[in-house]
């Protein structure tokens, strides 16, 4: 019998069961054997963009603990592969798993930039910073064909409405021209994840990403534009990249972030199942002593839902994370600070021109 290989290039090395579903599709090596005898590829690893037609864009976000109160997502679904990612749960709404159909099946917003139009010019919508990837990545790979998240910057710019923005893909430089037309008048902050500035770590981690050094060259282009930046140092996972903190924050305040954020690591509904076994095939030698560590941050469990205890974790080691960051603040960031958006101007440009009476 044949045994089942690493999936090259994906985060997830499955595709867990999705719990609305009573049926669930298993990989079994019998099946695999017949395709290495007969030639055939069983999984052919590729990525399909399917497109969706939702009746809104823009989401009220209820979590008091996440720093935002509306989001976008003109893609649903994430090629980037993070095996951390707290979105893959939400593909199970659309029928898919949390796996590896949330690294493979896309789907595509296409008329985001129409309804973001339609709820800016609504008489009753009062401008406030809309943050662009609130789940999924806007900058991810389909970005490059289709070009939904430029077009959006056309209608946040038209119509004078703050956004935010998050990302870890190198991409966002092609809209340069747009973001230094929204930094002019204080429209727009990007907030850039970087998780580690080792390779090897960002390979396996987050396997399509933009390499960490290119993400560096995001924030020192973005902060030589006027694009304000805050680096997201997320999630930090005890024993992978809980040692990088201060050499993180060093290295991102001297390329001119202005802040830095962080999360704790939690493993919350199928991503227990997922990212257990993915450290099991990829870092077999440390795997047990990392689960661990995230479960001394959760009370013993690999998640926790609490609001305002989840981001930060509880214990020792999250109490030693969390005062790493305090000090990184303290020694590279005194001086700095975001500023905030500017939700003044929109009243006057509702019909996307300023209005002179």
């Amino acid at each position: 019998m044949c045994s089942k290989s690493v999936i090259k290039g994906r985060g997830a090395q499955q595709n867990v069961h999705n719990r609305f579903f009573e049926l669930s599709h298993e990989v079994r090596d019998d099946f695999l054997e017949f395709c290495k005898r007969e030639g055939e590829v069983a999984d052919k690893n590729k990525t399909l963009y399917l497109p969706v037609f939702p009746k809104t864009i823009v989401n009220k976000v209820k979590s008091p603990d996440v720093g935002m109160l509306y989001s976008m997502n003109p893609y649903q679904g994430c090629e980037h592969g993070c095996i951390y990612c707290y979105a893959r749960n939400s593909h199970e709404f659309w029928g898919y798993s949390a796996g590896l159909d949330f690294e493979r099946r896309i789907l595509v917003k296409k008329d985001a930039p129409k309804l973001l139009e339609t709820l800016l010019k609504k008489k009753s919508w009062e401008a406030y910073p809309i943050v662009l990837s609130g789940n999924t990545d806007c900058y991810q790979p389909a970005e490059k064909q289709f070009q939904i998240t430029r077009q959006c910057l056309k209608v946040f710019l038209k119509y004078k409405h703050p956004v935010s923005i998050i990302t870890k893909n190198a991409l966002i430089l092609r809209d340069l021209d747009i973001l230094s037309e929204l930094a002019k008048e204080q429209l727009i902050s990007v907030n850039v994840s970087i998780t580690s500035l080792s390779e090897e770590t960002r390979r396996i981690l987050e396997p399509r990403t933009a390499t960490s050094k290119k993400r560096l060259n995001v924030v020192e282009r973005l902060s030589a534009h006027g694009i304000p930046v805050n680096v997201m140092l997320a999630p930090i996972i005890p024993s992978i990249n809980s040692h990088e903190i201060l050499n993180l924050a060093k290295t991102v305040s001297e390329a001119g972030a202005l802040s830095i954020a962080h999360t704790i690591v939690r493993l919350n509904g199928a991503i227990g199942e997922i990212f257990t076994d993915w450290i099991k095939k990829t870092l077999p030698d440390r795997a047990a002593k990392v689960l661990h560590q995230i479960e001394s941050c959760h009370g013993g469990n690999l998640n926790d839902s609490r609001y305002g205890k989840r981001m930060r974790g509880e214990g020792q080691i999250a109490k030693q994370i969390n005062a790493m960051m305090s000090l990184a603040r303290l020694k590279y960031f005194k001086e700095k600070s975001m500023p905030k958006l500017n939700t003044t101007l929109h009243e006057q440009y509702k019909d996307g021109q300023m209005r002179l009476f």
